[in-house]
């Protein structure tokens, strides 16, 4: 048996997974996790990689490894190959004011047009930007940048400050399409707005100083250099890819196929030959992890709608699930418009909840059960229609996510969303598809690994149910 590990290095964990070539079948997983916070020294990552990895039994069987990981943070290196401050994460939103000062720069259009996506404070550029206004003397001494997962990647090959090689640091076109210096049609950075950012003259950053990773090809691969306990010398390495590219792989995305994922925040994302410029910022045209595109809109209220709904009811997500059954599409003109802690898209950053249709005959338990779950899925229906405006077909909506295997999540999905809705089983997508990855790292070939499906409810459209809530929406925003 042949064996490829795949690994999800996110906000919170890393989990490797262990897949058979030939089957996809998971033959064994690891877990650790990571510190909280939102910067976070790296160093905590390449140990949680490497207990990951001892949980999950080593690697000794092992042919290929690739690793997904959490989109957009800062890592930024000396000429010795020393991490220079703590790596800011895509949720530290402390660069907010330089998303706007570079759009004001820039603008939007421009943008738009050059990297597929408008900044905001989580991609890359920014906080680059708020590093040479904040920390000037940091940011002299930036030699390369990198994100999570190329200096992930870098390291076990057998890099580091003990071997400084920055020119072998690597990464994917999906995850370099998240830095806002990166342009995903050409396949190419734009080093003018590295420049812009860091306040140096283009022919500094390319010439005297700020090394890139090279963009590997979805099956293109590097072999670990120097061999350590955990990863031997010559195991194949592939390029690895951001978090929701990794997923899509995970699921076999094809074009045509849109994901809507319900975590802590939602995000919907589609599977498409088109690239998505969007100047309004709603729609972030980011590349995938095939050699297609991954045009992606992402809420900051999804599961935790919810948990907050449930615990109101002083019900079990069980119970809750029953009470949402009850009640009829469009829960009796009852709305909620669940941006409880603001909201992402659209951009409402302080924003509230709201709570309309409210009569004696509306305001009842199932009801409100029903309205969080239409709530909750008229926000992510409206970012489908929005990345759908940019040109992209889809056929069916793939819903995962905790939130998903809730059976009224899905039921009510194919009320609100105008497309077949299908539930994958559940399993680690981000691991999964690093595992696809490294496989076609190995053989040269994608593989095309079976994806059980838990429940595929009837299409049963009921536009009622968008049409209050954007009624509701655009009355108190």
């Amino acid at each position: 048996m042949t064996l490829v590990a795949g690994v999800d290095s996110s906000t919170q964990s890393c989990k490797v997974v262990i897949r058979d070539l030939e089957t996809g079948a998971v033959v064994r997983t690891g877990r650790a996790t990571h510190p909280e916070g939102t910067e976070v020294d790296p160093e905590h990552w390449w140990w949680a990689l490497l207990a990951a990895v001892d949980d999950a039994g080593g690697l000794a069987d092992v042919s290929a490894l690739a690793i997904g990981g959490q989109q957009h943070g800062m890592v930024v290196l000396d000429a010795e190959g020393r991490v220079i401050r703590p790596a800011l994460l895509w949720n530290d939103t402390r660069s907010a004011p330089a998303a706007a000062a570079l759009i004001g720069e820039v603008g939007a259009h421009e943008f738009a047009e050059r990297t597929g996506s408008v900044p905001v404070a989580s991609f890359t550029l920014t906080k680059l930007r708020w590093l040479a206004d904040t920390e000037p003397q940091n940011a002299a001494r930036v030699a390369a940048v990198a994100l999570p997962h190329d200096w992930l990647t870098w390291r076990l090959r057998g890099f580091g400050p003990q071997n400084p090689v920055l020119a072998e640091l690597v990464t994917d076109r999906s995850d370099a399409s998240g830095t806002s210096y990166f342009n995903p049609v050409t396949n190419g950075y734009d080093r003018d707005l590295l420049a812009i950012a860091l306040r140096r003259s283009p022919a500094t950053t390319e010439n005297a100083g700020v090394l890139l990773p090279t963009v590997l090809d979805p099956a293109e691969s590097r072999a670990v250099v120097i061999g350590s306990p955990a990863f031997s010398e010559g195991l194949v390495v592939g390029a690895g890819a951001g978090d929701n590219a990794a997923a899509a792989l995970g699921l076999d995305a094809r074009d045509g196929d849109a994901v809507v994922s319900i975590g802590t925040s939602g995000t919907v994302f589609a599977v498409t030959d088109t690239p998505a410029h969007d100047e309004t910022g709603t729609v972030a045209g980011f590349a995938d992890a095939s050699g297609a595109f991954l045009p992606l809109v992402a809420t900051l209220n999804a599961a935790r709608i919810l948990d907050s709904t449930s615990a109101l009811l002083g019900v079990d997500h069980a119970e809750f699930a029953r009470l949402a059954l009850e009640a009829t599409p469009g829960s009796d003109g009852l709305v909620l418009v669940p941006y409880f802690e603001g909201e992402r898209t659209p951009n409402l950053p302080q924003a509230t909840a709201t709570l309309g249709g409210m009569t004696l005959a509306s305001t009842t338990r199932p009801n409100l059960a029903r309205a969080a779950i239409e709530g909750l899925l008229c926000g992510l229906a409206d970012g489908l229609e929005a990345i759908l405006a940019q040109g992209v077909a889809a056929r069916r909506v793939l819903l995962i996510g905790g939130a998903a295997q809730n059976p009224a999540v899905g039921a009510i999905a194919a009320q609100v969303f105008d497309l077949p809705v299908v539930v994958p089983q559940p399993a680690e997508y981000v691991a999964a598809g690093a595992a696809v990855q490294a496989a076609w790292a190995l053989t040269g070939a994608r593989p095309s690994w079976p994806i059980a499906m838990v429940s595929e409810p009837p299409g049963d459209y009921h536009p009622l149910i968008r049409e209050q809530y954007s009624a509701l929406a655009r009355s108190r925003y």
